[in-house]
């Protein structure tokens, strides 16, 4: 974005528009998370980086910085957001079209979740140079997010001294507060066929395209309930249109909120791939992954009442609501940390229409300063 763009615009809107620029997909977020470093320890902040580059695809560790409290009582507290994106198929040129940042090229902004980043650092640097009192402020950028929440999958929450977190990775609009998320399953199957030529003696083949096709008919698809989502996500097969297929690679994915919903979804769909092969004379190989586990808030956790409580003064109407995806919340709490995903109104996420407003940008600025107060005052 030029400099003649940026003038005007609120700083957390420049450093949005900043980030942005700086392409970090999935397993290249060596170069932002540089630029993230430098700010944080200019800011004051003690900053470390794990082993997650070694452990995962990222392209660097999970980025913890941690600033000492200045004020006695209350507890600290901490803020996590993601620095990778989606793939960008080209370059991405910031611009302000109706108050919206959004990318001038047809790609995406990368918004998601670099506006959160830019919220909380913006945030931070108001308290620092304000000497504003807190009781503790933890900031966690995880890599790796968009591919399965690798990084904080891997992040030790012993490390933490914070009493519980909040994350900024949801496109509803800010106020709401999103109190429960599914468990995802990725399921790969590979049929194993024999070739034949297809115009001479197609008899002595075995089409593992044709075994695909039929799993597919029998497998879960769409919303299978309220509660419960299933994809066919990618088939792969085949060489020729004269060679009967002998391999072909169907993977699906699995969301629900209840366990048991899951687990039955899951045996339908390996049940499906089975009798396939079975029906087609193919051999199989299927694997499932655990990509991340699912949770459900009740409302009096201390974390989700202090959202509540802080949206409220600052006039919002908060809602609890649910969600189909995922965020490094999932592997958070699975790892024993508490935490919360508090809505930052991403508009078209991981589309070339992806934006969002200056307004909203602003907003989560005002949101993470009041929750740095709220905790200075939160029993312990």
């Amino acid at each position: 974005m030029s400099s003649a763009g940026l003038a005007g615009l609120p700083e957390v809107a420049r450093l949005t528009a900043r980030l942005c620029e700086i392409p970090s997909p999935s397993g290249q977020e060596d170069e932002v998370a540089r630029v993230v470093t430098e700010m944080l320890r200019d800011l004051g902040a003690e900053v470390t980086e794990d082993d997650a580059r070694e452990r995962t695809d990222a392209g660097c560790g999970n980025i913890l910085a941690r600033f000492a409290p200045t004020a006695e009582g209350g507890v600290p507290i901490l803020f996590c957001a993601h620095i990778d994106t989606v793939p960008n198929r080209g370059p991405i040129e910031v611009e302000v079209v109706d108050g919206h940042l959004t990318n001038r090229l047809p790609t995406i902004l990368g918004g998601d979740n670099k506006s959160a980043v830019a919220g909380i650092l913006t945030a931070v640097r108001a308290v620092v140079e304000e000497g504003r009192p807190h009781s503790g402020i933890e900031v966690l950028l995880t890599p790796c997010e968009e591919v399965g929440l690798q990084g904080a999958a891997v992040f030790d929450v012993s490390r933490l001294t914070s009493a519980f977190g909040f994350v900024y990775d949801h496109t509803g609009p800010v106020g709401d507060v999103i109190t429960a998320a599914p468990s995802l399953r990725h399921i790969h199957g590979e049929f194993h066929g024999t070739a034949a030529h297809a115009g001479i003696e197609p008899e002595k083949g075995r089409s593992a395209v044709v075994a695909a096709g039929k799993a597919l008919a029998r497998m879960p698809q769409g919303r299978v309930d309220v509660e419960t989502t299933a994809n066919v996500g990618e088939v792969r097969g085949g060489t020729a249109t004269n060679v009967v297929a002998e391999h072909c690679v169907v993977t699906s994915e699995l969301r629900s909120h209840n366990p048991e919903t899951l687990a039955h979804q899951l045996t339908a769909t390996l049940d499906a791939l089975t009798w396939a092969a079975a029906e087609v004379g193919v051999d199989l190989e299927t694997r499932v992954d655990n990509v991340f586990t699912g949770y459900r808030l009740t409302g009096d956790e201390p974390h989700v009442a202090m959202a509540f409580e802080v949206l409220a003064g600052l006039g919002y109407e908060p809602r609890a609501v649910s969600t189909g995806g995922g965020s490094d919340v999932n592997a958070l709490i699975l790892n024993g940390f508490p935490a919360v995903n508090l809505c930052n109104d991403m508009i078209a996420v991981h589309t070339p229409g992806e934006r969002i407003a200056v307004e909203t940008l602003e907003r989560i600025v005002e949101l993470t300063l009041g929750l740095i107060d709220a905790a200075r005052s939160h029993a312990s």
